[in-house]
């Protein structure tokens, strides 16, 4: 695939994920902190966790924007990723994985060190807690970023991920600026925002296209109980587009004056919910990059959140991709573009 005029590049840690159901007992008494929620952990912690689970885990290749990225691109967009891999074997499977699936891996960054890789420990209700170790992912530096890495993309969607090292987002989200790319950023978690929250505030005044949040996520950022249609049309008065996603319930859409429910998409059975917020982004961003109304947008990212939750991990299965790319294609031709 060329490397030029391509519509999606996705900015993130291209880690390897490693999957497993547990009770919530296990929670309770091997992984502290807050269910639900992601803490950076150096890789002798997940090794040990993995052992304490045993040999019923999955992997699968992972990373909030790379899940988001993969997504967008199964539907039909074209896309690169900015990202450093390591120079394991696990390294060569991502890399391999992403070009395979139909990227352009000419823009990742790489390390002579060992792939990062993310634990999901997945409770009966389909909640993912997650522990981190970003390995080579965590080594890129501002100084690598560059305006080539940009050039010719239409749009540059950022995982939240990397307001845990601040110097870097803000290199990110300057350069793809520069490089004339619309932007979106995705919160990732409540603990990003709980330590990133003013930064977020300025990128929202200097100019976000798309900012993606979750029900934890939104209320860490304002800090105050409010209904997630108020949230919306909050943050849609910095200029942007507002996606507050709600799980099961739906999501809240806003620009402007307009304001959209979205509804959700009934999951015939919940297995994980690991990637399903990245799943409703691919969706949305798709949408939205193909000029389609906010609401086609937002009811292509509910398709694909619910189909992601019926599944281990965030990788939708290849059998199902012919009959969403089918239905993103119908939403276009039902709903008018704007």
């Amino acid at each position: 695939m060329p490397s030029s005029s391509l519509d999606l590049i996705g900015v993130g840690s291209p880690i390897m994920d490693v999957l497993a159901h547990v009770t919530d007992s296990f929670l309770v008494e091997n992984v502290p902190g807050d269910k639900g929620g992601m803490v950076l952990v150096d890789d002798a912690d997940i090794t040990g966790l993995v052992e304490k689970i045993g040999p019923k885990v999955a992997v699968t290749p992972g990373g909030s924007a790379a899940n988001t990225t993969l997504g967008a691109t199964r539907l039909g967009l074209t896309t690169t990723f900015l990202g450093k891999i390591g120079s394991d074997q696990t390294a060569k499977s991502y890399h391999a994985n992403f070009t395979a699936t139909g990227g352009d891996g000419t823009r990742f960054k790489h390390a002579t060190l060992p792939n990062g890789r993310c634990l999901s420990l997945v409770t009966p209700d389909g909640q993912r807690t997650m522990r981190t170790h970003l390995g080579a992912a965590m080594t890129l530096s501002p100084d690598e970023v560059t305006l080539a890495d940009f050039s010719n993309i239409r749009h540059a969607h950022i995982e939240g991920y990397l307001m845990f090292n601040p110097v870097l987002a803000q290199k990110v989200v300057a350069t793809a600026r520069s490089a004339g790319c619309t932007i979106s950023l995705d919160l990732a978690s409540f603990e990003v925002v709980g330590i990133a929250r003013d930064w977020i505030f300025a990128q929202l005044k200097e100019g976000v296209h798309i900012l993606f949040a979750n029900e934890d996520e939104i209320r860490a950022l304002f800090q105050k109980e409010a209904s997630y249609d108020s949230y919306a049309r909050q943050l849609a008065h910095y200029g942007g587009i507002a996606a507050v996603k709600m799980g099961k319930d739906g999501a809240w859409v806003a620009y402007g004056g307009e304001l959209h429910r979205i509804d959700p998409v009934k999951a015939v059975r919940v297995v994980d919910t690991t990637g399903a917020g990245d799943a409703w982004a691919a969706g949305f961003l798709y949408g939205h990059l193909r000029g389609h109304s906010l609401a086609a947008a937002g009811a292509l990212g509910s398709l694909l959140g619910s189909e992601t939750v019926q599944h281990l991990g965030a990788s939708i299965p290849d059998l199902h991709w012919p009959r969403l790319r089918a239905h993103a294609e119908s939403l276009g031709r039902n709903l008018p573009a704007v």
